[in-house]
């Protein structure tokens, strides 16, 4: 019988990647933006005029191919899909540091 290991909730901390909050983040990130995006009845081609960006980075955005985009990049783009990002910075809660996107 295999034993089955309970994951962390981050995927990418599981299989060893170097920032996994960073990634998680992103893709938290992109999934709202796809939502917003959902939400307006926008093509994506119309979407990636509003962000001002081409309709083939923003079907990497979608798709999660994010290893080009910035945190920043991405904050823009919810910026111009007329939301507002708010960073709030305290001290730490675990052992180290981390990111993590909280999303209504």
């Amino acid at each position: 019988m295999e034993s089955v290991e309970q994951g962390s909730g981050n995927v990418f901390a599981d299989i060893g990647l170097p920032d996994p909050e960073e990634h998680l983040a992103k893709v938290k990130v992109s999934l709202l933006i796809e939502d917003l995006i959902k939400e307006r009845g926008l093509t994506q081609g119309q979407a990636a005029g509003v962000m001002g960006t081409s309709q083939a980075e923003l079907s990497q955005i979608i798709r999660g191919v994010l290893r080009d985009f910035t945190m920043d990049r991405l904050f823009r783009c919810l910026n111009a899909l007329d939301q507002d990002v708010e960073i709030s910075v305290h001290p730490k809660r675990e052992a180290r540091g981390r990111v993590l996107v909280a999303v209504p």
